[in-house]
């Protein structure tokens, strides 16, 4: 790894509005190189939108999929980051032959880098789970992505860095939902319409449990347990029935806040990350302490008939509510 400035995005996307969501993404790219980025990440499914997925059938999350690479989606992103000579990280749904997927791209002014599936996908039964992780090498870092809920599960960040990965990416679309933790629930569309004239009410719903709160409980967690840099983008605003509360931001390998957005609206913030903090952290300590002769049972496949469960909170209706994974087991 080398210095380098990263940035992470929030923007309000419109759900199926590729036009208007890349304009966005556009102008906050330009934000950012301006103000010094090499490498810009948006977040989850950006470029299509993300919640409304959920209320609609098979033939229409079709409908707005593309291949990856060589789709316009892609192709548009290359040619952007090309005009502006950046690397770009964005989110839309893939179309791999029979498969949908939620899927995250990297693209720099050469081309197309690489993309990466959503391991644990659930917001539409349509969508098929990712099965492999994904390093790579962007603009002299080594790189890898995990898509908002493969975070919760502390085995995926482990085994990239394992894998050697010095920068996770990891874009959202998270936060205002119904959740059994107390303090969270939905930010009610009133405050967000009211911003300008309360900010205030909006600020303290987007700090604490229902957001920001929320995510410092376990996210900064993940990048000091690896030694790893940690790039958070997130939807803010209004995302179909939810009220996103943003915070984009940029944690180091000793867990600490590099920068962060307070933002009440569209932002991006631009971050220095540099090597010698990788080396130093005491994550990277913890992984030569390791001792894999024990830990058996992490590899062990699951029992017989039995699949992979994934339980956001606010999908919740009482105990025994299960969703059961679908795809391959990863």
């Amino acid at each position: 790894m080398r210095d380098i400035h990263i940035a992470a995005a929030q923007f309000e996307a419109r759900d199926a509005d590729k036009d208007y969501n890349f304009g966005r993404i556009e102008a906050l790219a330009r934000q950012a190189a301006a103000a010094g980025a090499e490498i810009v990440s948006f977040h989850e499914c950006c470029i299509t939108g993300y919640t409304f997925l959920q209320e609609l059938t098979r033939d229409q999350v079709a409908a707005m999929a593309e291949p990856v690479p060589g789709g316009p989606s892609t192709e548009r992103l290359v040619a952007l980051s090309r005009r502006l000579g950046v690397a770009l990280l964005a989110g839309l749904v893939e179309c791999d032959g029979d498969e949908l997927r939620n899927t995250y791209v990297a693209v720099a002014p050469e081309g197309f880098v690489a993309k990466f599936s959503k391991l644990h996908e659930f917001i539409s039964p349509h969508l098929s789970w990712g099965n492999e992780f994904r390093l790579f090498d962007l603009c002299g870092v080594r790189a890898s992505i995990l898509t908002c809920y493969d975070n919760n599960l502390v085995e995926n960040p482990r085994i990239v860095t394992l894998r050697g990965a010095e920068v996770i990416f990891a874009p959202h679309v998270t936060g205002g939902l119904q959740s059994p933790m107390p303090g969270r629930g939905k930010i009610d569309k009133r405050l967000w319409d009211n911003r300008q004239r309360d900010p205030v009410s909006l600020r303290m719903e987007f700090e604490g449990p229902k957001g920001r709160g929320w995510l410092m409980h376990w996210l900064p967690t993940r990048a000091y347990e690896n030694g790893v840099y940690y790039v958070f983008s997130n939807a803010v605003g209004v995302d179909h029935d939810t009220i996103k509360p943003g915070g984009a931001m940029i944690l180091d390998p000793f867990g600490e806040i590099v920068v962060e957005s307070h933002g009440l609206g569209d932002d991006v913030v631009v971050g220095l990350c540099t090597p010698e903090k990788i080396e130093r952290s005491g994550g990277r300590r913890y992984l030569r302490a390791r001792r894999p002769e024990l830990y058996g049972e992490l590899s062990e496949p699951l029992p017989p008939g039995q699949k992979p469960e994934v339980n956001p909170g606010w999908r919740l209706k009482g105990e025994g509510a299960r969703d059961e994974g679908r795809g391959t087991s990863v």
